[in-house]
């Protein structure tokens, strides 16, 4: 990064204007839970997302003077004080005849904010530079889905947007001490899947900017996700922090609320009352859950009832294996830095993780890495796709990848992608659905190990290009059961599927760009 550069940012930086954290619930109060429990909207995101048309605290205090006279009608109050989030799902569809590389290079536009649209006292955290949504209804910048979405910039040729990014990223950490599941205050109370240091390397990889340069940032990081495990004894939890019987520890995720998400208000409520647990048991797995990117999915739960969910039990191999990174990368830059203690302290750091993941995630008997319950002491036996990510860091060994490839073909693989569970539960990240960025972390982990991924990859590609050539767009997830040639949108979770779509488009354009021959490459918007 230029030394202009840097000066430009910084300067962006420092006219950022200062957040109010205060969330929906914690600002609006009563009102908060009459609007969502009542439905106001049809999605609970709606409301959260609104603009005030006036003072927060005047609009409260309308609305306890007026709520119970004779012919309140709570709907037009709140029409009448608060301007919904814009939608943009008319402008995801291509016009005919367009091919799918191109849709995707022009939706970069379609889909990058700017810091000056951000309205005063909206829960929206201010951020420096323009950055990129995923699309629908999620409209706000979100943590682990942008690193799969910077994968199809680069390819795009938008470095202008990497180095956007690159900056807001250091601005959340540099700000708040961690990335928050996105840029609103509704979700300071937990981070998403740490991909930090993947996106460091990307940028540097791409001649965006020096990884060193974002040493500090990846240590506040680390930080945040190891805070409070120098105290933890054998059998201790802290947070994020899983102290193993030997005294190593392992990572869960996490959220620092017992509410229900504000967000989901409603559709929390309703789940926690469907179990005999202390609803704010519930209400922090949910959001833990949340929390993991895979909201929600059979892998947090006992059976395929939500109300079940016990994310917090639960030690995932994905986070592990991303904190392994993340301790390698800080390793590696401390070295590139003369700081030669620091260094090793990071390297110990590492090897004791990787050890920790191969004593209890490894499972000898299936031949893959499965999550663990450390509460029930055993591990989770159906296999998700996460299995994948130690090939993708480069954790496993030979022998463990090339037995972690042959189980994943076997027990995942379907016609039009890798699955993301071996359970059909009803939630968006089990059968039949796949998500792009685990289709992504097993291609290129399997090739990180010279294992042949080529099917996985024109799989998935066919399903996106099948569905593009019928419906002119891309979506956030994908019916993989049924031949890639006769390709659906997914289903299941709590929201309807939604256009765009940031990862999606991210993934598809890289892997485009490594097999040009690909029939994809030649997909065509369908007429009108």
């Amino acid at each position: 990064m230029s030394d202009d550069t840097k000066r430009h940012n910084e300067e962006r930086t420092a006219s950022v204007p200062k957040a109010d954290t205060l969330t929906p619930a914690d600002r609006y109060q009563e009102l908060f839970i009459a609007v969502q429990m009542e439905r106001v909207f049809d999605d609970s995101k709606t409301f959260v997302d609104c603009v005030p048309r006036g003072d927060p605290e005047g609009i409260l205090d309308t609305y306890r003077e007026r709520c119970d006279d004779e012919g309140f009608r709570l709907s037009d109050f709140v029409h009448a004080h608060f301007d919904p989030p814009q939608k943009h799902t008319s402008h995801y569809t291509s016009p005919p005849g367009q091919s799918l590389k191109d849709h995707i290079d022009s939706l970069w536009g379609v889909l990058t904010r700017h810091p000056h649209q951000h309205p005063p006292n909206a829960s929206i955290l201010p951020l420096p530079n323009d950055y990129v949504v995923p699309g629908g209804r999620f409209a706000e910048l979100y943590y682990w889905d942008s690193y799969f979405t910077m994968l199809g910039l680069a390819e795009s040729g938008r470095h202008d947007l990497l180095a956007s990014m690159a900056n807001n990223f250091a601005y959340l950490i540099d700000t708040y001490g961690h990335v928050p599941n996105g840029n609103r205050t509704y979700y300071l109370s937990r981070s998403q899947p740490p991909v930090f240091a993947l996106m460091v390397e990307l940028f540097e990889d791409k001649g965006v900017c020096k990884a060193i340069e974002y040493l500090p940032r990846l240590r506040k990081e680390y930080n945040y996700w190891m805070a409070g495990a120098e105290d933890l004894r054998p059998g201790d939890t802290r947070r994020h922090c899983v102290c193993l019987d030997d005294g190593s520890i392992l990572n869960r995720y996490w959220d620092d609320r017992d509410s229900p998400r504000e967000e989901s208000y409603r559709e929390d409520v309703l789940t926690a009352r469907k179990s005999s647990r202390p609803l704010h048991h519930v209400y922090r797995e949910l959001r833990a859950g949340a929390a993991s990117g895979w909201d929600f999915s059979s892998r947090w739960c006992d059976g395929t009832e939500l109300s079940t969910i016990r994310t917090t039990s639960i030690l995932p191999v994905d986070l592990n294996c991303f904190l392994y990174k993340l301790e390698r990368q800080i390793c590696l830059l401390n070295h590139a830095a003369g700081q030669r203690k620091q260094a090793e302290k990071f390297q110990q750091r590492a090897e004791i993780r990787k050890q920790a993941i191969e004593r209890m995630l490894w499972s000898e008997h299936d031949g893959a890495y499965l999550d663990y319950d450390w509460e029930r002491d055993r591990p989770r036996e159906a296999l998700n796709s996460a299995t994948a990510v130690p090939l993708f860091i480069g954790l496993a060994s030979r022998d463990q990848a090339r037995r972690t490839a042959q189980a994943l073909r076997d027990r995942l693989l379907c016609e039009g992608g890798l699955g993301t569970s071996e359970q059909l539960s009803g939630q968006q990240w089990d059968q039949p659905n796949g998500w792009a960025p685990l289709q992504w972390m097993a291609i290129r982990g399997m090739r990180n190990y010279d294992i042949d991924a080529d099917d996985i990859a024109c799989r998935w590609l066919r399903t996106v290009g099948s569905l593009y050539k019928r419906q002119s767009k891309l979506v956030e997830k994908y019916v993989i059961t049924h031949d890639g040639e006769n390709a659906e949108g997914g289903g299941g979770g709590e929201y309807p599927l939604q256009d765009g779509f940031g990862w999606t488009n991210g993934v598809t354009r890289r892997l485009l760009h490594e097999d040009p021959g690909n029939e994809a490459n030649e997909a065509k918007a369908a007429s009108r």
